[in-house]
């Protein structure tokens, strides 16, 4: 297409330009008049295709229920046209439940975490994914009813650009919530991954 689109712009360029006829036949005002948009028209086109922007495609669960207490992995898996380079980068940030702001709290970038320093996640967050694997989840240990809001999982890979991060709203529960769920018979652990549509109950451990 982009080859196509060259030639094309290239020969009516030249017929504008340089027609013979250009400076005395009035015929020719109309046809350069009529030709114009079409050039314009595969100008654009060409611009298009070669300044294409890809986008990395973020997804993440919409809403997880965890216990608590316990520890939780907020999913975050990405999609990129592009190969993971050491550019690429993942942020997450907080928004508490019913507040306007959201509190940046975690990033990663050239194989390294960087957890956030302040409170509420200080010591809590662990690095649970792997770019090459197009992986950006992460764990918070010791769930709070603080705790309770939306997380945003941020994916960069340039050229690659987010269009919109992944949103995943965490609810905490009281423990006993979920009792009556299967057990795992080997290690007697309650198993809470429970699938219902985009609703994920988080794996805990309950001794």
């Amino acid at each position: 297409m982009q080859c196509v689109c060259t030639h094309l712009m290239w020969e009516l360029l030249m017929f504008l330009l340089f027609s013979p006829y250009r400076e005395c036949d009035m015929n020719f005002l109309i046809v350069e008049t009529t030709l114009m948009p079409l050039f314009l028209f595969l100008s654009s086109l060409y611009l298009f295709h070669a300044v294409k922007v890809s986008a990395v495609e973020v997804n993440t669960p919409e809403e997880i229920f965890v216990e608590n207490g316990t520890d939780a992995k907020l999913p975050c898996t990405f999609t990129s046209v592009e190969v993971i380079s050491s550019a690429a980068s993942v942020s997450w940030s907080f928004q508490p439940e019913g507040a306007a702001t959201r509190i940046s709290f975690f990033y990663y970038f050239n194989g390294k975490p960087y957890p956030g320093k302040d409170i509420p996640f200080k010591d809590r967050i662990t690095w649970a994914g792997d770019l090459n694997k197009k992986d950006a989840s992460i764990s918070i240990s010791n769930m709070q009813f603080r705790d309770n809001g939306t997380y945003i999982c941020d994916v960069k890979n340039p050229p690659d650009i987010v269009v919109k991060p992944g949103e995943i709203r965490v609810r905490v529960v009281e423990k006993d919530l979920h009792a009556g769920f299967p057990t795992d018979g080997a290690s007697g652990q309650e198993n809470l991954t429970v699938s219902e549509g985009n609703h994920v109950f988080g794996n805990t451990s309950c001794h």
